[in-house]
């Protein structure tokens, strides 16, 4: 008889936001009158990029003509895009990072979790906590974790508790770790660390011969222009750091599927002989081998980012998110709630008013104010009694919404 991934069973009830969409779902059912609006998931609402969808739409006409079809592509990704990416997002900020060090990929969240088929089942792994839920969970179903405790936390990781006394930056620990996971922009606080703190990540990567993961997804939120947007930014972070990026977003393509990681061809790993590999290699071979690429025509879309015109849309689309984002702190803030995040993010971390949990705010929040958020808990045992909500929505949305709770909430 066949038999399963027993991994799999390890994994907690429901993954965060499949639950909260089943609760949603529920309320909806029973209250068919009732206007919800999502500020849950970071799930954006406003349309592609003309510039985007013009590159796209001509993609597609020359997939009509034999002259210029296009079949499978390179499973690393087209040069004249990973060159763009090379130019604009790296180089232009004094990275030395090369356009064959690029892998185009169709998300971010897969490659967070696919990363781990280059690496062994020995690692020791750090987490912060809270976390973005796929770190962890894509470390469960690898098998390199025990049983979760009452708190939810999976034996075999290392969870390094972010907080409003650490400003939601991670201390370094003490004990040595092999592979760390770090998001700047943070999601779910939406937190940004200096080029001091991530020197210190760096310093302690190479000190001790560890790889970090750091996903840049929301880097394009940035607005203090001293905050490093990439890893690479630091010095040594070639020699110890994979970045994850998306254009989810930044422009739009949460449904169109783009993104890329960083594998710099000096990094590498030990062997079980102890002989060092490059990852380079490793990534390369598992991307031909499972991996068949994303499509000419989103790639093309997502080339027209880097245009003039794309580049102009792009900052005019953060920047509705972001005064979104300005709104919810600044309502939230007179209403009495203690609000993060929210200035170089698109998310902003609430603390839950009277004592609630993260949960019981959730289910008040929906069935009081037909507002879905996201509770902290379900992003780690640190985020209780925090609440998560998301810029990306309309702006009538965003404004009914914190009219609805501030009026709910008010203290």
């Amino acid at each position: 008889m066949a038999t399963i991934n027993d991994n799999y069973l390890k994994l907690k009830a429901g993954y965060l936001f499949p639950e909260i969409a089943r609760r949603v779902t529920a309320f909806a059912e029973a209250n068919p009158n009732a206007k919800v609006i999502r500020l849950g998931i970071g799930d954006v609402t406003e349309p592609l990029p003309e510039a985007c969808r013009t590159a796209m739409i001509q993609a597609v006409g020359e997939m009509g003509d034999r002259a210029n079809f296009k079949g499978y592509g390179p499973e690393q990704g087209y040069a004249w895009l990973r060159e763009k990416i090379a130019a604009h997002d790296f180089q232009s900020r004094g990275c030395d990072i090369d356009a064959a060090e690029i892998f185009i990929s169709d998300g971010s969240k897969c490659d967070c979790g696919n990363i781990l088929d280059i690496f062994g089942n020995n690692n020791s792994i750090a987490v912060t906590d809270p976390v973005y839920p796929v770190y962890v969970d894509t470390n469960v179903m690898a098998g390199h974790t025990g049983e979760a405790n009452e708190k939810g936390e999976y034996g075999g990781l290392v969870y390094l508790p972010i907080t409003a006394a650490n400003h939601f930056t991670a201390e370094i620990p003490t004990q040595k770790v092999d592979l760390i996971y770090l998001c700047f922009p943070n999601n779910p606080t939406g937190a940004t660390a200096s080029k001091e703190h991530l020197q210190a990540w760096v310093n302690y990567a190479r000190s001790h011969g560890s790889i970090i993961f750091f996903d840049a997804a929301y880097e394009a939120f940035i607005t203090d222009p001293t905050i490093p947007h990439s890893i690479y930014e630091i010095e040594g972070a070639r020699e110890c750091a994979i970045e994850f990026r998306s254009f989810s977003k930044n422009a739009g393509f949460t449904g169109t599927r783009c993104a890329l990681t960083v594998v710099p061809k000096a990094l590498t790993a030990k062997a079980a002989d102890g002989s060092d590999v490059e990852l380079w290699k490793l990534w390369n071979r598992r991307q031909s081998t499972k991996f068949n690429g994303v499509s000419y025509i989103v790639q093309r879309g997502a080339e027209a980012v880097y245009t003039e015109a794309g580049q102009a849309q792009i900052k005019s689309l953060v920047n509705f998110y972001m005064e979104n984002a300005a709104i919810i702190r600044e309502q939230l803030t007179a209403a009495g709630i203690t609000v993060y995040g929210g200035v170089n993010a698109p998310y902003v971390w609430l603390q839950t008013p009277n004592g609630l949990s993260s949960w019981d705010f959730f289910d008040k929040l929906l069935h009081t104010c037909n507002v879905v958020g996201t509770p902290g808990s379900g992003f780690g045992a640190a985020g209780e009694g925090y609440f998560r909500l998301s810029a990306f929505n309309s702006r009538e949305n965003v404004e009914e919404a914190m009219k609805r709770i501030t009026t709910a909430f008010k203290q």
